[in-house]
């Protein structure tokens, strides 16, 4: 009888089984982000019959990503998506994509670039203990201020935030001669009210999804860079999921990251004209700061090679270009 109870036990406990897998987003609810994520999830349980759950939590409400990223390594949270500073927080030599002036606002070649290199970015994450369910095209970097410039030259001792921590940004900074004040995402909008910043960096949805083109008056027509995000999950979790349900959980995940990308480019071109009607100038540079943006990409390269991004994912990436 003992035997027999026990027997039962494992089979209701095996037929009952399921992996929840935590993951935190800074998108906040009701963008087409979460209503492609949401519909995600759904699938991703009802075609693994349940053994697969995955939990998002939208807005920030588990901090910014840096604080997410935390609580992954500690177990608390199992993914998230990261961008920028934290992605590279993972692994150093996908900022390599992200390197200002690298592709003079052609959105279409950076997304080429990035595909042609995700093979290797995604055995650099791995190594890093991270599964990457797809790359996020975030879309060209604009930069926004509260006060006008006409060229690069007179964007100096411009009072400029920057992610904590974001060497990449922190060297560009540098180098162009700007004044650092880095700040978490959420203060950014507070410290343009009180005058602690005057410009900041975004693609165009993201400004007006933060509320910054309520406090700025100039955008540079002028991309600064590419930005991407990614769909991370830790190497741990993932390994608890069958091969089987990985493939499902993978193949919806590329499916809804496609169409997530495909409404980001849409919703980029709609902020664009958002921006313009309601008030903020578009500053163009003349033509001859194509070369200097050149010469500003070169001198970042030079002194982010072996610090942050390696020779070979600048090597690579040189090939691709």
């Amino acid at each position: 009888m003992k035997k027999l109870l026990t027997l039962l036990f494992l089979l209701f406990s095996f037929s009952t089984w399921s992996l929840t897998i935590k993951m935190a987003v800074v998108a906040p609810e009701g963008t087409s982000w979460s209503k492609h994520l949401k519909k995600m999830s759904k699938e991703i349980k009802k075609k693994t019959d349940g053994a697969v759950k995955i939990k998002i939590y939208y807005g920030g409400s588990q901090g910014d990503e840096p604080d997410v990223l935390r609580k992954v390594r500690v177990g608390q949270l199992h993914g998230g998506l990261f961008t920028g500073k934290t992605l590279g927080d993972i692994s150093g030599d996908v900022r390599v994509i992200e390197v200002p002036f690298t592709f003079n606002g052609n959105r279409e070649k950076g997304w080429n670039t990035l595909n042609k290199m995700t093979p290797y970015f995604n055995s650099k994450f791995n190594k890093s203990g991270f599964m990457n369910l797809g790359f996020f095209e975030l879309g060209m970097i604009y930069y926004v201020s509260q006060k006008k410039s006409s060229n690069l030259e007179d964007l100096k001792g411009t009072k400029i935030w920057s992610w904590e921590g974001d060497r990449l940004v922190s060297t560009m900074i540098d180098v162009m001669k700007l004044v650092s004040v880095p700040l978490p995402l959420p203060d950014v909008l507070s410290s343009l009210s009180t005058g602690i910043v005057e410009a900041a960096y975004a693609p165009p949805v993201g400004i007006i999804a933060l509320q910054w083109n309520t406090k700025i008056k100039y955008l540079v027509d002028f991309p600064i860079a590419y930005s991407i995000g990614a769909f991370m999950v830790s190497n741990k979790q993932w390994g608890k999921i069958k091969p089987a349900h990985q493939k499902i959980v993978k193949d919806l995940a590329d499916e809804y990251i496609a169409k997530i990308n495909k409404d980001l480019i849409v919703e980029n071109k709609d902020a664009l004209a958002a921006l313009k009607a309601s008030g903020v100038e578009f500053v163009s540079f003349p033509e001859k700061e194509a070369k200097r943006s050149s010469q500003i990409r070169s001198e970042i390269l030079a002194k982010m090679k072996g610090n942050l991004i390696s020779t070979e994912a600048i090597k690579s990436i040189q090939k691709e270009l």
